[in-house]
Formats: structure tokens, sequence, C-alpha cells
């Protein structure tokens, strides 16, 4: 695998579309780095221009403006030959192809350094192996890519990537279609390629969960511009608050997911040991709405001090008392219970 290392530099960067005689800008003076070593996030809301901006990255679009640069050369300098040793990238669109393998389809990642007969060597044969292991898709070289899943596709398309051998590989939604098992193995899988690799990996994504817990860096894209920096940097500093202006979601800072706005229906405190217990029945209750306060709360809720003794015991204005034995109980209960107070 190769080592090189490649620093990338957007400075005031304007993307866009063209349309007629025109261009349209969809988003202005972007500023963002990304070094070797690095997983990097883009976010933002629909149509807010995270697709663009990739195209833009890999070649695909031209800049409307400021400029582009690998390890300190414009981007436009590169001839496509040189460009596909320097990125690999895989769109968000399916892939529809009739009689192709696997393994041909990873082959085509091996290109730019075949010679003109694009006679394999030993070497690429050895890094396409690997690459299939690498996601989990042994067994299916020989699988035609038009009778594959949808996430198997994806997984083969990354795998590619991976043959291709670039220093930086940008990947649009690349989890698109796998579910929460595959996603998380998938972006694990890439994490780790990072690292052992020192690669640049920069994709889009709509899961906070995986970039908050898995990614060097996020480029996040607000509505009048663009912020990058670690996932806690951005939460402490409020900007996930900016993705959504909306009376009905919200970004909650301390569990660092969007969530629902709810109609508080009451206060509470409980009384327990610290843990897993304690911690998920404070997620049941505000799921209900209810808020918890140390302060004159309506209930005072009891619970369980180990898991082999599931009983949460309630009391309600000091008064009405409520024994439960889960936490389903308890919600509907205390749901029922409420609305008639």
């Amino acid at each position: 695998m190769s080592n090189q290392q490649v620093n990338i530099t957007v400075r005031n960067l304007s993307v866009g579309y063209k349309k007629g005689k025109s261009f349209v800008a969809i988003k202005e003076d972007i500023s963002v780095n990304a070094h070797s070593g690095e997983l990097i996030a883009l976010i933002g809301s629909n149509g807010i221009g995270k697709s663009t901006l990739l195209r833009t990255l890999t070649g695909f679009q031209k800049p409307l403006g400021g400029e582009i640069l690998f390890n300190d050369r414009k981007l436009g300098s590169f001839s496509i030959k040189e460009l596909a040793r320097v990125l690999s990238f895989v769109s968000t669109e399916a892939i529809r192809v009739q009689n192709l393998r696997v393994w041909e389809l990873l082959a085509m990642g091996r290109y730019p350094y075949t010679n003109l007969m694009g006679t394999l060597t030993d070497e690429d044969n050895r890094i396409i192996k690997r690459a299939i292991q690498q996601v989990g898709l042994a067994g299916y070289e020989d699988r035609m890519i038009d009778q594959i899943s949808d996430g198997e596709r994806q997984r083969a398309m990354i795998a590619r990537t991976l043959v291709q051998d670039t220093p930086l590989i940008i990947l649009d939604e690349p989890t698109a279609f796998l579910d929460i098992r595959n996603k998380y193995e998938i972006i694990h899988l890439l994490h780790d390629f990072v690292k052992t690799e020192n690669k640049t990996v920069l994709f889009s994504t709509h899961d906070l969960n995986i970039s908050t817990s898995e990614v060097d860096k996020i480029w996040l894209m607000l509505d009048d511009k663009v912020v990058e920096g670690a996932p806690e940097d951005l939460i402490i500093a409020g900007n996930f608050d900016q993705m959504f202006h909306s009376d009905k979601v919200y970004f909650n800072g301390e569990s660092g997911d969007f969530m629902l706005r709810k109609n508080v229906i009451g206060t509470y405190t409980l009384k327990g040991p610290e843990g897993k217990i304690f911690n998920w029945t404070c997620r049941a209750l505000q799921r209900i709405g209810l808020v918890y306060t140390e302060s004159d709360p309506l209930l005072v809720i009891n619970t369980p001090t180990e898991e082999k003794d599931m009983v949460w015991k309630v009391e309600i204005n000091s008064t009405e008392k409520l024994v439960c034995s889960s936490l389903y109980e308890l919600t509907a209960e205390l749901g029922k219970r409420l609305i008639r107070l």
C-alpha cells in the first residue's frame, strides 16, 4: 500500500452549478483543511450542498471561485491519471452494471497503475484480495454486481477505493444502504484504515452518532458558513444547534443527539445508584415529557439497585404510590396518570 501523504487546503471556495449561460452558487467562502491520517465527516441538512462540494473536490465539477490545493498544488493542474493516483471516489448513486463480477469491479481500481494492456500483476491481485477481506466480501468474488444486495454493492464500491490505493478517499453517503451493524462496521473499517495506512478519508453522512463517536474532524455545512473542528469542539461551541431552525427539533448538547421537543407533563427526581438503570430511566422519563429537577418534584422515583431486582417505586405528589416492574409499565402508567392531573 502507498504511504504517500496528502494535505488538502480549501480556500474561499464557491461551489454550485451551471444554469443556462450563468452559474448558480450553492455555497460560498468555504475554507477548510484535511490532513493525512484523518477521518472526516461532512455533515449538513438536505440540499445544502454536500454532494456538490464533494464533486467539486474530486474534479467532477469546476469551482465557481476560490481554490483547492493538494499538497500546495492546484486541483486543476492534475491530469486525469495523476488525479486517479491521488484520490478515489464513491458516489451515493446505486450502481447497476450487468455482466460485471465483484472481482472485475475491484480490478478497475488498479487502472492507474497497470500497463497499456491493463495486465494485473501478482501485487495487484494481492491488493484486491486484501480489500475483499477488509470489507467482508470473501466468497463474493465471482458474484455479478447486479445480483448482490445494495449493502453488498456499497461494500464492493468501498473496496474498489481501497484497491485504487490513493492517499485521499472521498465517499458520498457510504453507509446509505446499510443497516446499523454494517454502518458501524464500515466506518470502523475506514477508521482503522486511516490510522494503519495513514490515509485521509472524507465522507458525507446524516448519522451524528457515528460522526461524534468515530471521526477526527467534522466539516459542518450551515446556512451561512462552513465550520470545521473536532466533534466535541463543534458541540461545545453550539454549532450543531444551528443545523435546524425548528420548534419541533433541537440538538441535545449533552447526549449528542437531535431530539423532538416534548410537551412537559411534569417533573421528577430519581433516588438510586447511578449507572445503566439510572441513566436509562432518565431517558425513558424524558421521552414521555418529564423533566428532571431536585427542587419540589412532582414525582420521586426509586430506581432498582441491581438488574435482578427490577422494581421502580414511585411517589406522586407525596401521596399516591406506584410500583412498576419495567420501564414500559412505568412510562405507560405515568403517562395515563399525569394526563389526569
